[in-house]
């Protein structure tokens, strides 16, 4: 069962598909959630169950050895996984990050590109309880090797 429209993801397809569109949608996502805009991320597809999110390698995310901080990294992981879940998780609902689970696999000495991907989404109706979600995100360089990937475990319950 697909889960209805969200607010977020209504919004997502109100914008233009373009890089215009692509800037206003993330900069209203560093206005709610304001500690992800210190990575610079920019929402660059989004969809029920799936979100790709960049951002590039600056000053402000460098670590001792001038890459992509291990940290800064995982902040573009919960960017892509928190609107997923914005774009999945129904009004009749809420989620919560619960924990992260991170493998760094490679230095990251270039921009990012966190790809947050559900294999199939999740019939809300039978979520009375509450139950975990586990959204795995990998983190990719500019030339497509997975740098970090991480398991963001979310609760889920109904409102």
């Amino acid at each position: 069962m697909q889960p209805a429209v969200t607010s977020t993801y209504r919004t997502w397809l109100k914008l233009p598909r373009n890089a215009v569109g692509s800037l206003l949608f993330s900069a209203g996502m560093c206005v709610r959630v304001p500690f992800l805009a210190t990575v610079l991320p920019r929402v660059t597809a989004l969809e029920p169950g799936r979100c790709e999110v960049r951002a590039p390698k600056w000053w402000g995310v460098h670590n001792h050895l001038g890459t992509f901080h291990a940290i800064a990294a995982c902040n573009l992981a919960e960017a892509a996984m928190g609107m997923l879940a914005e774009a999945t998780v129904p009004s009749t609902h809420r989620w919560i990050p619960k924990a992260m689970s991170t493998q760094y696999l490679a230095k990251a000495e270039t921009g990012l590109r966190a790809v947050a991907e559900l294999d199939s989404l999740p019939d809300f109706a039978f979520i009375t309880e509450g139950m975990e979600l586990v959204v795995p995100v990998r983190v990719y360089d500019t030339s497509g090797t997975e740098v970090v990937h991480a398991d963001i475990t979310t609760w889920v319950t109904p409102r």
